[in-house]
C-alpha cells in the first residue's frame, strides 16, 4: 500500500469475505490516525460478533471503530439508515471497510429515495419466494431492473419485486431518479480487494474453524431461544447451520461443511458485484 494516501480523502476498502479487509483497514487507520467505519450489513447487529468477523474488543480498543454491533437483532437496518449515520463522519476522512457492495454504491453513486414497502406486501413477497421461488418473481420484474440486479440473490430479487408491487413503478425507474451521492467517487480513495478463488477458499475454511475455536457455537446458543430465520440478523453466514446443529438437525462436521459452502457462495456473489459495479475502483491484488 502507498504511504502517501491523501489525508483529506476517505479511504474505501471493499472486498469479499475473508480477504483481509479489516487488517488492511487497521493498518491504514493506524498509520494516518483515522476512524474505521463499518460497511457490512450484518456486522451492524449486536447479537453476532464472532460469526460475522466483527473487530475484536482488542481491535476496537486499539483504534476507534464506528457502526459495529450497534443495531438490535430484530431491526431491519437499511442502506438509507447507514448513509445517514455515515454522513456526519465523512469530514474525518475515515477508513470505510466492508463487503456490502450496495452500501458503497449508495455512498458514491447516490441512493434512490424509494417509499417504504408496506408489511403486507413484504409478507406477500415472502410467501411468493418460498412457495414458487425466484422464477415467479423474476417473471414480474421489468427487463431494465433485471439487468441491474443479481438474479441469483433472493433478497435482491424480492426487493425489486416488492418495490414494483408497492409503488407500481420499476426499481430501475426509481434508481434513474437517484439524487447526487454524499461522497462522489473522485473525492475518495477507493480500493477493492481482488482475491482469487483458489487463495480465498482455504482462508474461508480456516476462518470458520477459528470462529468455532473462539466460541461461535456458544454465540449461536445464546441466539437460540429467540431464533427467527426471518430476522435480518439471521442472515449471518453460518448462523442457520449452527442453529440447526444445536437443534439436533445435523452434526457439527456437517454444519461446518454447510457453513463454509455458504460462505464460498457468498464470496462468489460479492466478487460478481465488485466486477460489475466497481470497475472505476483501484484493484488491490491479495495472495500469499
Amino acid at each position: 500500500m502507498p504511504n502517501d494516501l491523501p489525508d483529506d480523502r476517505p479511504v474505501l476498502i471493499a472486498g469479499p469475505t475473508a480477504s483481509g479487509k479489516s487488517a488492511l483497514a487497521m493498518e491504514i487507520a493506524a498509520r494516518s490516525n483515522r476512524v474505521i467505519i463499518n460497511a457490512d450489513a450484518i456486522q451492524v447487529y449486536e447479537n453476532w460478533r464472532i460469526l460475522t468477523a466483527r473487530p475484536s474488543a482488542e481491535d476496537e480498543a486499539a483504534l476507534p471503530h464506528r457502526l459495529y454491533g450497534h443495531i438490535p437483532a430484530d431491526h431491519a437496518y437499511s442502506v438509507g439508515e447507514w448513509l445517514r449515520e455515515v454522513a456526519p463522519l465523512l469530514p474525518e476522512a475515515p477508513v470505510i471497510v466492508g463487503g456490502t457492495g450496495l452500501y458503497f454504491t449508495a455512498l458514491t453513486e447516490g441512493l434512490a429515495e424509494i417509499p417504504p414497502v408496506p408489511a403486507a406486501i413484504r409478507a406477500e413477497g415472502d410467501a411468493l419466494r418460498t412457495t414458487l421461488g425466484l422464477p415467479a418473481m423474476l417473471d414480474q420484474i421489468d427487463p431494465a431492473t433485471l439487468a441491474r440486479i443479481d438474479q441469483a440473490n433472493p433478497m435482491r430479487v424480492q426487493r425489486a419485486w416488492e418495490v414494483q408491487r408497492a409503488t407500481g413503478r420499476p426499481l430501475s425507474a426509481w434508481q434513474d431518479d437517484t439524487p447526487a451521492p454524499i461522497l462522489p467517487l473522485e473525492q475518495a480513495v477507493a480500493l477493492v480487494l481482488d482475491a482469487p478463488k483458489d487463495w480465498l477458499t482455504p482462508r474461508i475454511e480456516r476462518r470458520f474453524d477459528a470462529m468455532l475455536a473462539q466460541g461461535a457455537l456458544d454465540e449461536a446458543r445464546a441466539n437460540l431461544p429467540h431464533w427467527d430465520p426471518s430476522l435480518p440478523s439471521a442472515k449471518a453466514i453460518g448462523a442457520p447451520e449452527l442453529i440447526a446443529h444445536l437443534r439436533g438437525e445435523m452434526d457439527l462436521p456437517a454444519a461446518r461443511e454447510a457453513a463454509t459452502i455458504a460462505t464460498r457462495q457468498f464470496a462468489k456473489r460479492q466478487r460478481t458485484w465488485f466486477r460489475a459495479r466497481m470497475k472505476a475502483w483501484t484493484p488491490v491484488q491479495v495472495s500469499g
